[in-house]
This record gives structure tokens, C-alpha cells and sequence, in this order.
């Protein structure tokens, strides 16, 4: 048995580093090949985008699709504190074969490369080729089946993060990228600070243990307040961002037990007291803890969460 005095860190309960550099994974390490979902009749293929990089894409489509019918193209961002998963993890497999079963759209799910291997920006830099990608319609099913008149980012915890980004990225060169993003949808965004808020003033346990696992992640400088895990702690420049994020509609996903879920009702509150003026809408679901429908898509409230995603992707 190792002695712990070879191991070097652990970021609990999923990682550990041994002194040697040595990175060993604990959990979060499952796939599950693309094809055809049974239960749910919905066909996914993965593509690779960026060969030097290994940046890859699962695609979603329902097979009951009609020969050159469009419907909306939704570009999901998995979560995993951008150290965990990919777009080949069962949970999320499992999951957005719902969501797109529900919805009827064609997703695309970024498989982007993660940290410690990998330290951040990659996993931005990474999901922004792949969205640049898409743009260029540079796969059969963008070209035969996407609308891209209704474009949609979206993800879960990180992902999310990342969509609202890409989002305030968008806004500043929207005319010059090639597509028109209708909307963001965030669940359980993952959005973070050096000061606690909320719950987070007295959950000490939890925010330690979110403050580790973001340090792990990005050597920056700036810490917890990197304005990648903290848009608002530049006041200036978060409004900036808000006011001129680049779609029409936002809605935020919070859960009542998340440690989370006051950065998402803050993030709501900034946007909707800002100068953009595009719609948002703010969705509270009790009882549930962070990413719950990815664990349990067959629980009720998954299923209301699919109809809900299913309801904002459609919207006439």
C-alpha cells in the first residue's frame, strides 16, 4: 500500500497528484460509445474538430428526423469544474439523449481538454474553436438539419460559465462570427469570489472546498477573483459585458441545495438590472442539489427541467 506521504494532493473526492507529477484520476472516468439511444431514439456521432488538440464534438440528432428538416441548434458545454467528465461520461450521455428527445434540436456537446493536464484558459480556448467550427458549418448535420436563425448556447456548472463568456464575446464581434445566438440557457451556473454571498457565509465546509478545487484548476494569479471565475469583480467591466451580451433571451437554472445557487441569482440580478435588453428569466427548483438532473434524468424534476430547456429552445 503507498504511504500518503507519495501523494502530493487531493482534491477530494476525485483527484489525486502524486510527487512524482503522477495524476490519478478517482472518479468521473466512465464512457459510453456515441450511436443509437434505444430508450429514447435519438442518434449521436462524435466528429474530432481539432486533430493537433484531440478537441472533439458528440452530436446529437433524433432519428425520426426528416430529410433536410431544420430545427434549433443548441451548443452545450459540459460541467465538471473544468477538471471532470466529457462529452463521452454516461451521466451526461444519458442526460442530454433526454433533453433532445424532449426538445427535438440538434446538440452538439464540446469535449474540451481538462485540467490539471491541461490548466486553464485551454478549456475557453478550446470550446471557442469548436463554436468558430460550427460557425463554418464543417459537418453534414449542421448543414442538413441546424436552423441557424435559432442557435442556443447552453451548459451546466462550468459550462455555463463558459456560455455566458462566450456570450459577452459574441456581443462585441456578433456580425463578423458567421452565426446570431437566439439565446443562453445556464444550469447551475458556476460563477465564484474571494468573499463569500448567500449561503456560502455560513457553508464554510463547501466554500473551501469549491475555493480548492478552482485553485486547482487555473494558475492564475488573481485567484479566486479571476474575472473567469468572477465577472463581477471588475464592476466596469461586468456591466460592459452584460449590457452588451450577444443574444436575445438568458435563463438561469439555480437549485435550492447547491452551494451555487446565490452566484446564479446574482448573476440574474446584474443582468436584468443592466442596460441589456434582451429577456431573462430566472428558474428556482427545490429540494435539488447542483446538476441533480444529470445524475438522476429520470427523476420528476428532471423531466419538468427537460420540458422547461425543451419550452425556452422553442419558442416561436
Amino acid at each position: 500500500m503507498e504511504n500518503k506521504e507519495e501523494i502530493s494532493r487531493i482534491i477530494f473526492p476525485y483527484i489525486q497528484i502524486h510527487k512524482d507529477g503522477t495524476i490519478e484520476r478517482l472518479a468521473g472516468t466512465g464512457i459510453t460509445l456515441a450511436g443509437l439511444d434505444p430508450e429514447t431514439n435519438v442518434l449521436s456521432k462524435d466528429t474530432i474538430i481539432t486533430p493537433q488538440t484531440r478537441v472533439s464534438a458528440r452530436f446529437y440528432l433524433p432519428n425520426s428526423i426528416k430529410t433536410h428538416e431544420k430545427i434549433p441548434l443548441v451548443i452545450y458545454y459540459h460541467g465538471g469544474g473544468f477538471f471532470l467528465s466529457s462529452t463521452a461520461d454516461p451521466f451526461y450521455h444519458h442526460s442530454l439523449n433526454k433533453i433532445v428527445a424532449e426538445a427535438r434540436v440538434l446538440l452538439v456537446s464540446i469535449n474540451y481538454r481538462l485540467a490539471p493536464e491541461t490548466p486553464l484558459p485551454a478549456a475557453y480556448e478550446d470550446s471557442w474553436t469548436a463554436l468558430n467550427w460550427i460557425a463554418q458549418r464543417q459537418d453534414s448535420w449542421l448543414i442538413n438539419h441546424a436552423d441557424f436563425n435559432k442557435v442556443f448556447l447552453a451548459g451546466d456548472s462550468c459550462g455555463a460559465n463558459m456560455a455566458h463568456h462566450f456570450g459577452a464575446r459574441l456581443g462585441k464581434d456578433n456580425d463578423n462570427f458567421g452565426i446570431k445566438i437566439e439565446g443562453i440557457a445556464m444550469i447551475h451556473p458556476y460563477f465564484w469570489g474571494k468573499d463569500p454571498i448567500g449561503v456560502e457565509v455560513s457553508d464554510e465546509v463547501r466554500k473551501s472546498m469549491v475555493d480548492d478545487w478552482w485553485l486547482f484548476v487555473c494558475p492564475s494569479e488573481k485567484g479566486l477573483d479571476d474575472p473567469m471565475i468572477n465577472p463581477f469583480v471588475d464592476e466596469t467591466v461586468s456591466l460592459s459585458e452584460l449590457e452588451g451580451l450577444g443574444c436575445e433571451r438568458v435563463m438561469v437554472v439555480v437549485a435550492e441545495k447547491d452551494i451555487l445557487r446565490d452566484r446564479g441569482r446574482f448573476y440574474y440580478e446584474k443582468l436584468v438590472k443592466s442596460g441589456w435588453g434582451g429577456s431573462a428569466e430566472i428558474v428556482e427548483i427545490q429540494g435539488e442539489d447542483h446538476i441533480f438532473h444529470i445524475f438522476d434524468p429520470n427523476s420528476d424534476k428532471a423531466k419538468s427541467l427537460f420540458k422547461t430547456l425543451a419550452s425556452f429552445f422553442n419558442k416561436p
